[in-house]
């Protein structure tokens, strides 16, 4: 992946595992290398505090160290004290009081931002944003995709309303899986051997595209050219992490 970022002229890059740091020091070496800066974040799954069954997505970003301590503890915990089923949550009140060093992306239409505007709970869509909004202040961004999945435009044209409603900066981001899209068929086998499915299977989730792959700069910037706030966002963001001399 880092040999294709340097080959693209990307100057950063993320790395955000669910709920684990397991690809991060291999990403180290290899942006170090490249003289890529690696931004280190996780993506967390977050219990719903009104369904505890249900759980939403959030992206967490190092913005310093104080943060990327709190991350290792966030990841720890949710191991330790947030299983469900065998796997990883955490809960909002160890987000809150784990927010320091952190800036958090809203997890897009699976976060509980976009899963409240999808369902029609626009009062409780406001409610969220209040929150995070509150727990990192100038550190929260609405984050959004377009890589050909059900229900992204609808969750698009929603989420730009309700950030401007409350001057929340929107990001543009690329949910990458594999590097070109010739390699989907390949992604949907490692996924199907991870399930225990076949690629066969009526029942298996679908939940991935072919168009997620690692885009290039020019073409996210033509993906995004109606929203272009969305697309500058990016490099401030990376401008506001640091370069990681060490881990």
């Amino acid at each position: 992946m880092m040999a294709r970022v340097a080959e693209l002229g990307m100057p950063a890059v993320a790395i955000t595992d669910h709920h684990n740091f397991f690809g991060l020091v291999k990403a180290y070496k290899g942006a170090s290398a490249l003289g890529i800066k690696l931004i280190i974040g996780a993506d967390l799954h977050v219990v719903d505090p009104i369904d505890e069954e249900r759980h939403h997505e959030l992206c967490l970003l190092a913005q310093n160290e104080a943060g990327y301590h709190n991350l290792m503890v966030l990841l720890s915990r949710a191991y330790q004290q947030g299983q469900y089923l065998g796997r990883p949550r955490v809960r909002l009140d160890w987000v809150r009081d784990h927010a320091q060093g952190l800036i958090a992306l809203s997890g897009g239409r699976q976060g509980d931002i976009g899963q409240a505007l999808l369902h029609g709970r626009d009062s409780d869509a406001h409610a969220a944003l209040t929150r995070w909004l509150e727990w990192f202040p100038m550190r929260f961004y609405l984050e959004i995709q377009r890589t050909g999945r059900a229900d992204e435009e609808d969750y698009l044209h929603a989420v730009v309303a309700l950030a401007g409603d409350y001057d929340c900066p929107v990001v543009a981001t690329n949910d990458v899986r594999f590097m070109e899209a010739e390699e989907f068929e390949a992604h949907e086998a490692r996924v199907c051997i991870g399930d225990g499915r076949t690629l066969d299977d009526p029942r298996r989730l679908r939940a991935y595209s072919e168009q997620q792959y690692l885009r290039s700069a020019e073409e996210m910037i033509a993906l995004f050219a109606d929203i272009l706030e969305a697309i500058e966002q990016p490099t401030e963001i990376a401008r506001r992490c640091p370069v990681w001399t060490e881990l």
